[in-house]
């Protein structure tokens, strides 16, 4: 059974940070490019970032500078790195992953978490 388990989610203030962890297992983790997508109230699910089998990255315009994603294939974990958060940060983040491609598009992701809140305030 294939778990993404999502944690470090929270409430922060504008300008603070904050560092999401997901939890794989059932999968062969290093085999997966991983991701964060989030999701705001009456907006559609957007891609944040992404770290392919070789630990390339790739950022949304929005993200880039501010959030970092990293992965430990030992672990099993992949991270998101939140800095100089913003209240248009407000969302729900999941974690999603693809087997073996680059995953940037949500409709080709295989396996997704359950999502962690993130609320920024002003």
């Amino acid at each position: 059974q294939v778990q993404l388990v999502e944690s470090g989610g929270g409430l922060v203030q504008a300008g603070g940070s904050l560092r999401l962890s997901c939890a794989a297992s059932g999968i062969t983790f290093s085999m997966y490019s991983m991701a964060w997508f989030r999701q705001a109230p009456g907006k559609e699910r957007e891609f944040v970032a992404a770290v392919g089998l070789s630990g390339s990255t790739d950022y949304a315009d929005s993200v880039k500078g501010r959030f970092t994603i990293s992965r430990d294939n030992v672990k099993k974990q992949v991270y998101l790195q939140m800095d100089n958060l913003k209240p248009e940060d407000t969302a729900v983040y999941s974690c999603a992953g693809r087997r073996i491609m680059a995953v940037r598009d949500s409709a080709s992701v295989d396996y997704w978490g359950q999502g962690t809140q993130v609320t920024v305030s002003s």
